[in-house]
């Protein structure tokens, strides 16, 4: 199956993980910066024939608008998605605890890419997704997650509800944001097998799906605004955890 990679970032991180799968990569010779010219280097030299010249026109025709930076690839689509016991498995064989982002209803692209983007950054082993009532990764989601789309594993499950108890079975703690919670995502420890789920924008988690985390927590809000958008609620939850365990490695390590 065909991809198209919109945007420095995605084709960039392509080139990085897998640049044979990289068919071709079209690029605006129009535009002269030290941007392009940074990239043509790094591109030339990986792609050969595969690299292409193509008007803005050609471009647009490609991607459907005018936001693709000067640069566009045709790829096949990654298979980097695992089930989540050998993502467990995996893990744990580096004595480390696994981190995963559980995203129950999350349909927007935008929301999603940018969840996914935070989810790299943070860390995170894998997002999982259920099948229906989510985004999938398309040109959009890769575009905004600036090419974490490529790297972070996204597994697509059937039952989500049925999938976290697979977790906690594994011995990985779910949870739950909820502005209603009692306890603040800063009160509890993170440090552990853990995964951060967060609910759809407005509707939140879905029944089960919040009955079948350990733990609820809430974001502290300060102002006059009552929540925070999914991807930046995200970032706060997954960075907590991402502090609290650099604070742990840096404690054994005074030690």
């Amino acid at each position: 199956m065909k991809q198209i990679l919109v945007g420095f970032h995605a084709v960039q991180a392509r080139l990085r993980v897998d640049p044979d799968s990289l068919k071709s990569v079209y690029f605006d010779p129009s535009r002269r910066d030290r941007r392009m010219g940074d990239f043509l280097k790094q591109a030339e030299e990986i792609l050969g024939e595969r690299l292409h010249a193509a008007d803005a026109e050609r471009l647009q025709k490609l991607t459907g608008h005018d936001r693709h930076q000067g640069v566009v690839a045709l790829a096949e689509k990654m298979t980097i998605a695992r089930t989540i016991t050998e993502v467990i498995e995996d893990v744990e064989g580096t004595q480390e605890k696994p981190l995963f982002l559980i995203l129950d209803g999350v349909t927007d692209p935008h929301n999603f890419g940018a969840c996914l983007r935070v989810a790299d950054g943070a860390g995170v082993d894998a997002v999982v997704i259920p099948k229906d009532r989510s985004a999938s990764i398309n040109a959009t989601v890769s575009k905004v997650s600036s090419g974490a789309s490529e790297v972070m594993p996204v597994i697509t499950v059937t039952n989500l509800v049925r999938s976290m108890k697979v977790m906690q079975e594994a011995g990985v703690w779910l949870i739950g944001t909820d502005d209603e919670a009692t306890k603040s995502i800063y009160d509890i420890d993170l440090t552990a097998s853990i995964a951060i789920v967060m609910g759809a924008e407005g509707e939140g988690m879905r029944r089960l799906t919040r009955e079948t985390c350990d733990e609820l927590v809430r974001i502290p809000m300060q102002g006059v605004v009552s929540s925070l958008n999914v991807s930046v609620a995200s970032g706060v939850c997954l960075y907590e955890a991402l502090r609290q365990r650099l604070a742990q490695v840096t404690t054994k390590a005074a030690k």
